[in-house]
């Protein structure tokens, strides 16, 4: 594949090589037509008369050179009018983007766009001005949303802990004030740890300590971790698979499946279920978790896997966009992929990895 994309790239670049070289050979002949047929002219009007034996060689010489000047500026500057102006389109655009506008798009011309490698170098450029405008805009929204995140439990800490210095406070009213402190420690280190994980998983290129491991026992231990939560919902779980062996990293795997089990049971309605099943298909191990609960649009559903990104845009669930993110890097590093799908109030993630 990756081949076959390099012979493409040779094939386009050559293109333009060769588009240019028939440029300049169209302004050298069209140059030399003009001047062959500008002496014709004067041959035939008698301005040179070759049939005298007066004629001064060096002022034929001159005359034809400066005719060839005048005509092959004029010829050269028509004939590359076209590319130079693209060219300059291009610079333009560089510089707009070098100074921050990322919203800077490319948009030559129908026919310069004709040739495959000034098409290329189109799309190319656009697309990398849109990365650039998506990333300063999760950069921003980094900023925006941690400051948030940060900010909220720090100030209920520094509040309650300025109450508890009152004298007056029942054993009852500390006990709650210390509680509030206590679940916004509990966050903000949450918080940390999933910030430290996403850097540590984004950072790595090479899946390292890859073991074999009891896959099913793993996902079972995972759904005990997660009990005080699910427990407290009414949620019930249906497991559908046997004993299954995975290859991988088991400690980033131990975290996939924890961030998506924690998240279907934050999206998972009261006294509503979530299945978990594991499928051996074709040398692929293709793990599901299903819950119940409201369906997620399709136009959300295409971000869903984006660091900071949210369904609930009310943010009246807990969650802070990183653990889906996580999810896929770590799945990519395996080799493997992690899709979401949603219907009839009901949401599925399916994770294939290699056997």
């Amino acid at each position: 594949m990756n081949k076959e994309k390099k012979e493409r790239a040779q094939k386009r670049h050559l293109s333009l090589t060769v588009i240019f070289s028939i440029l300049i050979f169209l302004s050298l002949l069209i140059t030399m037509l003009v001047v062959l047929g500008v002496v014709g002219l004067l041959i035939r009007e008698n301005v040179l008369n070759l049939g005298s034996g007066k004629l001064d060689t060096n002022y034929l010489i001159g005359k034809m050179a400066l005719i060839s000047i005048v005509f092959g500026a004029a010829i050269s500057a028509l004939v590359t009018h076209i590319p130079l102006k693209s060219v300059n389109e291009i610079i333009r655009a560089i510089n707009r983007l070098a100074s921050g506008d990322f919203k800077t798009r490319l948009h030559l011309g129908k026919r310069i766009s004709l040739i495959p490698a000034i098409a290329e170098l189109n799309e190319s450029f656009n697309k990398m001005a849109q990365e650039l405008e998506n990333t300063e805009l999760f950069r921003s929204d980094f900023i925006n949303y941690f400051s948030h995140e940060f900010k909220t439990p720090l100030m209920s800490i520094a509040g309650f802990s300025a109450l508890l210095k009152r004298e007056n406070l029942t054993e009852e009213q500390k006990k709650e004030y210390i509680d509030v402190i206590e679940k916004e420690s509990l966050r903000l280190s949450k918080l940390t740890t999933q910030v430290l994980n996403m850097t540590r998983v984004e950072n790595q290129t090479i899946l390292t300590d890859v073991t074999s491991f009891n896959l099913s026992e793993q996902i079972r231990s995972a759904i005990l971790m997660l009990e005080s939560k699910w427990s407290r919902k009414k949620v019930e779980f249906n497991l559908e698979f046997g004993e299954v062996t995975g290859h991988g990293n088991e400690e980033l795997l131990q975290q996939v499946w924890i961030n998506l089990l924690d998240n279907a049971i934050k999206f998972t309605t009261d006294y509503g279920s979530i299945r978990v099943g594991i499928q051996q298909v074709n040398f692929r191990i293709i793990v599901t978790i299903e819950n119940t609960g409201s369906t997620i649009p399709e136009e959300q559903i295409e971000h869903i896997f984006q660091k900071f990104y949210q369904a609930d845009l009310s943010h009246a669930t807990e969650g802070n966009g990183i653990g889906l993110a996580v999810v896929q890097k770590i799945v990519t590093l395996h080799k493997g992929t992690v899709t979401a799908s949603s219907s009839n109030d009901v949401t599925t993630f399916t994770v294939s990895l290699p056997a």
